[in-house]
C-alpha cells in the first residue's frame, strides 16, 4: 500500500519535472554501481565535436556528484523550483517550460566551453531557481529555518551556501556554476517577461509549432477557451 502510494504521488508530478528528477537520479544511481563513471558523462568539446560523443551535451546536466549531502541539496531545489514553475507560470505550456531548458542548455553550454565547467546541472537549478524568483517577488522564503528574505535573493544565497559545500577547486566550479545559471536565467527573464513589456517591445523567444504540436493539450492551458463547436450544449 506504501509503495502504491508513493508511485500514485509520484505520477502526479509534471511530467517534465518528473523525467527530468528521474534521469538525474538515474544516473547518479548508475555511477554509484559503477556502471558509468563521471568521465564518460562530463561535457567536453573536443569529445562531442570531434569524437561525436554527443550524449555529453545532455549527461552533464543529469550529474550532480556521488550519493552524499550535496547531490540530495541539489535534487531537493531542482525539484521542488522545477515543480513550482510548472505548476505556476508554465501551467498548461509544457512546450514552453521544455523550449526554456533547451534555451538555457544552449547558452549554459556555451558558458560551459569558455568557463570550463565540466558538468552544467548546478547551472540550470540556479537558472530555475532565478526564473522563479523573479516571477515571485513578494513569497518570502525561509532557507532552512536560518533566513528569511524575498524570493529574488534566493538565488544568492544558493551560490553562498554552495561556496561552502566541497574543496577550493570544487567550490570554485559550483560558483561559477551558480552564476552561470543566474545569468542565464535573467536572460531568459528578461526576453521573456520584460521586453515584451517595453514600448516597441515584443516576444523574442517563440517555442517552435512542432513542440507546441508535440508536447501541448490545448485543454490544459489556463488561456484556453473552446471554440464554439466544442462547447457542450445546454
Amino acid at each position: 500500500m506504501a509503495g502504491q502510494g508513493l508511485a500514485a504521488g509520484f505520477l502526479q508530478v509534471p511530467a517534465v519535472t518528473r523525467a527530468y528528477t528521474t534521469a538525474c537520479v538515474l544516473t547518479t544511481a548508475a555511477v554509484q554501481l559503477e556502471l558509468l563513471t563521471p568521465f564518460q558523462l562530463y561535457f567536453n568539446p573536443h569529445l562531442v565535436f570531434r569524437k561525436f560523443q554527443v550524449w555529453r551535451l545532455i549527461t552533464t546536466f543529469l550529474f550532480f556528484g556521488p550519493l552524499g549531502f550535496g547531490f540530495f541539496f541539489n535534487m531537493l531545489f531542482v525539484f521542488r523550483y522545477c515543480r513550482m514553475l510548472e505548476e505556476g507560470s508554465f501551467r498548461g505550456r509544457k512546450a514552453d517550460f521544455v523550449f526554456m531548458f533547451l534555451f538555457g542548455g544552449v547558452l549554459m553550454t556555451l558558458l560551459g566551453f569558455l568557463g570550463s565547467l565540466f558538468f552544467l546541472g548546478q547551472a540550470l537549478m540556479a537558472m530555475l531557481v532565478y526564473v522563479w524568483s523573479r516571477r515571485s517577488p513578494h513569497v518570502r522564503v525561509n532557507f532552512f529555518g536560518l533566513l528569511n528574505f524575498q524570493a529574488p535573493f534566493l538565488p544568492w544565497a544558493l551560490m553562498g551556501f554552495s561556496l561552502l559545500l566541497g574543496n577550493s577547486v570544487i567550490t570554485d566550479l559550483l560558483a561559477f556554476g551558480s552564476l552561470a545559471g543566474i545569468v542565464v536565467g535573467h536572460i531568459y527573464y528578461f526576453l521573456e517577461d520584460v521586453f515584451p513589456n517595453q514600448p516597441g517591445g515584443k516576444r523574442l523567444l517563440l517555442t517552435p509549432s512542432f513542440l507546441k504540436l508535440l508536447l501541448d493539450d490545448p485543454q490544459e492551458d489556463p488561456n484556453y477557451l473552446p471554440l464554439p463547436e466544442e462547447q457542450p450544449e445546454p
